[in-house]
């Protein structure tokens, strides 16, 4: 049984295929298969063949996406590797953390790495539960993207071997297709309410919002009950005709 099938690593906007192949290499090492490509520059590419080096069939099997939400609308744990800490901070693990809570249970989980120059941004962030950051030193902090899946990837391997995988028996959680969703109801909600006003919208405060409730780990029930509440608010104040 491949105990990391549950994991996707989900590549953004990648400019050098080399570095699609170099991660594709590293996920075959450590037993992870699950590859996506989010808006890639050029795949596929000889180069990112060469540089898989035998990993072929992870290229082979990669999903490539227009979109970032559309390569994580099935998984319900997104978790964001960022070289640079944000001035608004989302919950931070490094990649022993990561690994750790990816790797308790089976839950659909998707780790993004971003462009090889400026990363991910802060609107692909405020899709994630987490941030991840490697540490490196100050002097000199300039880690590969396909380094970085590296050592990501082998932090999995080294957990599923140190514990135990048990199947998670917990409730369900929302995917990222249905958190979308509720964020989508909750802004139009929060405009009939004029909480939010056209003339000012609040970026700032729905990305507030997403951390709330992106740190919640809501169940798809929660997710419902929200929804529920939302609909009722909105008969209230909008009855129908």
């Amino acid at each position: 049984m491949n105990r990391l099938s549950h994991v996707r690593i989900v590549l953004v906007g990648t400019t050098h295929p080399g570095n699609i192949g170099a991660a594709a290499r590293a996920m075959k090492n450590m037993g992870l298969r699950d590859l996506t490509l989010v808006a890639p520059k050029v795949f596929p590419s000889g180069e990112a063949t060469a540089r898989a080096s035998g990993a072929d069939d992870i290229l082979s099997e990669a999903r490539v996406c227009r979109d970032l939400q559309e390569a994580i609308d099935d998984c319900a744990l997104v978790v964001g590797a960022s070289a640079r800490l944000r001035t608004i901070s989302w919950p931070q693990l490094d990649p022993r953390e990561c690994a750790k809570q990816v790797t308790a249970g089976n839950t659909k989980t998707a780790i993004l790495f971003g462009r090889e120059h400026s990363g991910l941004t802060n609107e692909e962030l405020e899709r994630c539960h987490y941030l991840l950051h490697i540490p490196c030193d100050p002097d000199f902090s300039s880690l590969n993207v396909a380094a970085a899946v590296q050592i990501v990837a082998y932090e999995l391997f080294l957990s599923t071997q140190k514990q135990a995988h048990t199947d998670n028996n917990g409730p369900a959680l929302a995917t990222a297709a249905e958190m979308e969703s509720f964020y989508g109801h909750l802004e139009r909600t929060l405009y009939d309410l004029r909480f939010l006003h056209e003339r000012k919208p609040g970026p700032s405060v729905m990305r507030r919002l997403r951390r709330i409730f992106n740190r919640a780990m809501l169940e798809k029930k929660e997710i419902h009950l929200l929804r529920g509440i939302l609909t009722a608010v909105q008969l209230r104040i909008r009855p129908p005709a």
